[in-house]
Formats: structure tokens, C-alpha cells, sequence
């Protein structure tokens, strides 16, 4: 009876033993990790959270000294429990540390129904994910004695406690406590050779993922490119790069930040010129968790007001983001037809948003059709709901028709950009004397061949006419669907009289796009418009 009770126990030490050193192996590689991740910081995580003590973990992201000190202790707490757990040194600290630490992980995103930690990049969870399993079992490895698992504790208690008396023995007999002391000390140390594995391990991928970071950019032409696959240039500002808070201007009664969250990228459409995977590649990125964090972003940064159209996807997943705690004002893009103003303005009033505007080619058709007074009904009835009212258009004569009849909305769009980019093809006014008519289009400046690539054709006439326009304006495409730089694109929008700009972006350039918006609205820019917002 004793001898099987014996090996169940020791059985049970060894699984025990195992478990400790496979949860302590995953603790101290992802601490490694992210201490040698240069743009590595808790704030994304922390912003995804929606569940309890979210406003606390949201403060925490946003301020650059907090996030510093979450960051430190977040790095170095993995790497100190792993290697406690890995070891088997002070294990119930190092276990009830980590439980605690997971705790904070799983309070901060847990996987509940409509939260964000329910689906992950690997794989799906309901309530129960590996932090939870993970916590269960340092909890447990917290509460049983040290000596329950082989490793440096046992050692070391060996080495402080006094030896018992020996007992006499026969000549030539072995001491058995001597020998029993050495096959413990022997399975003791099992955890060094796994800690040899480990390092082994990490400084292995270490050197392959140098050796594919060497050759993958080994070319010139990659090594050179403004986007290329050099180390340089795939350096992302995080959070902790903040600059600042995006300035904000006034529509109505609403602050709205300068800068606004454009929304055919996360609606899945890209202006891609010919290339015809682009939308694809736009929507397999942007899922609904992805959609989310990069709003969070843009809230952290300051950018309160998204433009986004009205549709299922959309409703849907401004349902998501408003439950996990989003607070962005959203200005919905509203598509209308000539005997029916209603469906999607009344979507998107029933649906929280704070302003309406008609879709800019539907506003150009309309005016080319010589339909203008449709726009005029269609802001008095989005007015009618109580929200803002809204016209734009990629085509000047839009502005001027709408003032010409004085549809009279809250704010207008209107596309501008220098159009300094090639694909927008060679300018079409070639004569030097040439100076904007401000009440007539005289013809575009560019855009011969519309194909997909340009959007604002005429932005120096665009420039002249809205110097007159007493209007809130909000300029968009103002990078040329991204073949502008936004420190060109920012300052040609604001210089030249718009009051804001509407840009498109992926999560990887929202905190860029924030620090060049910042300082340039620092500077005493010299607009050619007062601003009226």
C-alpha cells in the first residue's frame, strides 16, 4: 500500500513539475519578447477593454508615464515569474504573482458573448480561454507546498536544514539517507537542463529570424523603397509616441477633433487604381476586432467623430464598438434617391449618429442632373431628425449650386489635394498667367483620364471659391487615396481653408498621423480662409 501510494505521489510530482515548467517556459518567452520589441506597449490592450475597471485600464493607456511604468512591470513580471516557474525558485510567489497578473489580463478582455477576447487570432473562446486555465493552475501551484514540485526551492531548503542525526549503520552497509539525499538532489536539478533547452531555443529563432531578416531585404530595390521590407521602415509609432491630444474645431453644438476616422477602409473599400485585390486584401484585415482597435486608437489620440456610411456591416459593428465603450461621434454617409430621402438617414439617426450628409457622387449626380433643389429637401429633412446636416461633393459645382440655392446645411465636404502625384496624370492648365475664377469653373485642372485616381480636379479653383463660404468645411481624399503624405496632405488642407480632414487609415498610422497633425496645427499656419469651425 505504501509503495503504490509512493508512486501516485511521486507521479503527481512529476506532472505537477511539468505543468509549473511549461507555464513558466510560456511566461518568460513572452516577457523576452516583448523587452526585445522596441514598439511593444500594453496600450492597445489596455483600450480594447470594455468590462469592469475599463475606464481605469483606458486612463492608464493614455497616459504616456503610467503606460511606462505598466509597460516595465508588465515586461519584467513575465520574465522574473517564468523564470521562477522554470526553475522552481520561490514558485509560490513567482505562481501566486502570475495568477494575479493573469487576473488583470482576463478582467481587461475577457471572452464573454459581443467582447473582444472572444475571438482571437487563434482561435474562438466562450468564458474560458488559456489565461483562465493558466491562472487556475498557478492558483493551485500557489496554494500547495514548495516541496510538491522538483526544482531550486527544494534545493535550497536542503542546503538550510540541519542534518539529522545519523543513525548507525553495519560496516560496509550503504547510507541509504545519503544516497536517497543525492537521487533527490539529481531530480532536483532536472530544471537546468530545460532552462538550457530554453535558452538554446529563443537564441535559435533568434538567429533564423535575423538570418530571413538579412536576406528577405537583401535587394537594394526593397532596401531602398519608402515602403520596402527594411527594418527601418517597418518601425510603427506606438502610443507611447503620442505627442499630444488632436486639436478640435466646432460643428453645432458638437467638438469635433480636426482630424476625422475616414471609413471606406474599414467598410472594406479601397481606392486602389488598377489593382484589383486591394478591397480583398481591405477586408480580410479589417475585421470587426480589428475595426474596434483601430477606433480605440483614434479615441486615444484624440479623434472623437468618425465618417462612415450607413449599412448592416456598419450598424453592426457600431453596435460592438458602442457596448465595449465606444464614444466616437459618428457622421454618417447617407446615399439618397430623388423620391426617397428617408432609409438611411433614418438608420442612422435611430442609430446614434450625430450628423447626416448625402454621399458626395450622389450630390455630383444630382447637381449635374440639375436637381439641386433634391439636396435643399434632403438637408431640411435630415434637419427635421435633430442631427446635422451635411452636402458634399467631389465636384466644386456642387458648393456652388447648393449656395446658389441655399440649401443651408450644417457643414460641407469637399475633396481637396494638390494633386502632386502621378497617377493623377499631367496638369491640364498649363498656362503660367492662369488665375482661378472664384464664381466659374473654368475647366479641371487635372484628371484627363479618370480612371480611379483622382478625386479633386479642381482644388485651386476648389481653394478660391470656398474662401466665400461661410460653412464649416471638411476636406477628404486629402492624400490622394494614400499617394500623398499626410505631412503634404495636412498642411496643403489646412493652409488652404479647410476647416477639417477626413483620412482613411489603417491602425499602424493612426498615432503618425496624430503627432503630424498635432504640430502642424501648433504652428501659426497661414490660411487663406479664417477658420469656421
Amino acid at each position: 500500500m505504501d509503495i503504490a501510494k509512493t508512486k501516485v505521489n511521486n507521479a503527481l510530482q512529476y506532472i505537477f513539475t511539468a505543468v509549473r515548467i511549461l507555464i513558466g517556459w510560456h511566461f518568460l518567452y513572452e516577457g523576452l519578447s516583448k523587452l526585445i520589441s522596441p514598439n511593444w506597449s500594453a496600450a492597445g490592450y489596455m483600450l480594447e477593454s470594455s468590462w469592469l475597471f475599463s475606464g481605469f485600464f483606458h486612463n492608464l493607456a493614455m497616459n504616456e508615464a503610467a503606460l511606462r511604468v505598466v509597460d516595465f512591470m508588465n515586461v519584467w513580471g513575465l520574465i522574473f515569474i517564468g523564470f521562477g516557474l522554470l526553475v522552481g525558485g520561490l514558485t509560490r510567489i513567482a505562481s501566486g504573482a502570475g495568477a494575479l497578473l493573469l487576473l488583470f489580463y482576463y478582467v481587461a478582455n475577457p471572452p464573454f458573448i459581443g467582447f473582444m477576447g472572444e475571438t482571437t487570432g487563434e482561435g474562438h473562446y466562450l468564458i474560458v480561454n488559456k489565461i483562465m486555465i493558466e491562472f487556475a493552475v498557478l492558483l493551485l501551484l500557489a496554494l500547495l507546498p514548495s516541496k510538491t514540485t522538483l526544482g531550486m526551492d527544494r534545493i535550497i531548503k536542503r542546503f538550510f536544514k540541519k542534518p539529522d542525526k545519523p543513525e548507525a549503520t553495519l560496516k560496509n552497509e550503504p547510507d541509504l539517507a545519503a544516497v536517497n539525499q543525492r537521487r533527490e538532489m539529481l531530480k532536483d536539478l532536472i530544471t537546468l537542463p530545460v532552462l538550457g533547452g530554453f535558452v538554446w531555443a529563443a537564441l535559435k529563432k533568434k538567429k533564423w529570424e535575423s538570418f530571413e531578416e538579412r536576406n528577405l531585404i537583401s535587394q537594394p530595390s526593397r532596401v531602398d523603397a519608402v515602403f520596402g521590407a527594411s527594418p527601418k521602415s517597418v518601425t510603427f509609432s506606438g502610443l507611447d509616441n503620442l505627442e499630444g491630444q488632436i486639436p478640435k474645431g466646432r460643428i453645432g453644438n458638437y467638438e469635433i477633433s480636426r482630424i476625422l476616422a475616414g471609413g471606406n477602409l474599414i467598410s472594406g473599400y479601397a481606392h486602389s487604381r488598377d489593382l484589383i485585390y486591394v478591397s480583398h486584401l481591405v477586408q480580410s484585415y479589417f475585421s470587426d476586432e480589428k475595426v474596434i482597435e483601430t477606433f480605440k486608437l483614434c479615441e486615444a489620440v484624440g479623434i472623437n467623430a468618425m465618417i462612415v456610411r450607413v449599412d448592416v456591416n456598419t450598424l453592426r459593428i457600431m453596435e460592438k464598438f458602442r457596448k465595449r465603450g465606444g464614444k466616437m461621434h459618428w457622421i454618417a454617409q447617407c446615399k439618397i434617391k430623388d423620391d426617397e430621402l428617408a432609409p438611411d438617414i433614418d438608420a442612422a439617426v435611430d442609430n446614434g449618429a450625430i450628423a447626416c450628409y448625402i454621399h458626395g457622387g450622389i450630390c455630383d449626380e444630382t447637381v449635374r442632373a440639375d436637381k439641386t433643389e433634391v439636396l435643399v429637401r434632403a438637408v431640411e429633412y435630415i434637419k427635421s431628425k435633430g442631427v446635422l446636416a451635411g452636402l458634399a461633393g467631389h465636384d466644386i459645382q456642387v458648393i456652388m449650386e447648393c449656395e446658389k440655392y441655399n440649401a443651408n446645411p450644417d457643414f460641407f465636404m469637399k475633396t481637396l489635394n494638390s494633386g502632386n502625384y502621378w497617377t493623377a496624370g499631367p496638369r491640364l492648365i498649363t498656362d503660367p498667367e492662369w488665375q482661378p475664377n472664384p464664381k466659374e469653373i473654368v475647366e479641371p485642372e487635372f484628371g484627363a483620364d479618370v480612371k480611379d485616381n483622382i478625386w479633386s480636379t479642381t482644388p485651386e479653383q476648389t481653394i478660391e471659391f470656398m474662401k466665400e463660404v461661410q460653412k464649416p468645411w471638411i476636406s477628404y481624399k486629402v492624400l490622394g487615396a494614400g499617394a500623398i503624405h499626410p505631412k503634404d496632405g495636412f498642411r496643403y488642407a489646412f493652409e488652404n481653408g479647410a476647416d477639417f480632414a477626413c483620412v482613411g487609415m489603417f491602425d499602424w498610422q493612426v498615432v503618425e498621423n496624430a503627432n503630424i497633425a498635432i504640430n502642424l496645427l501648433k504652428e501659426n499656419i497661414q490660411r487663406v480662409r479664417p477658420w469656421q469651425a
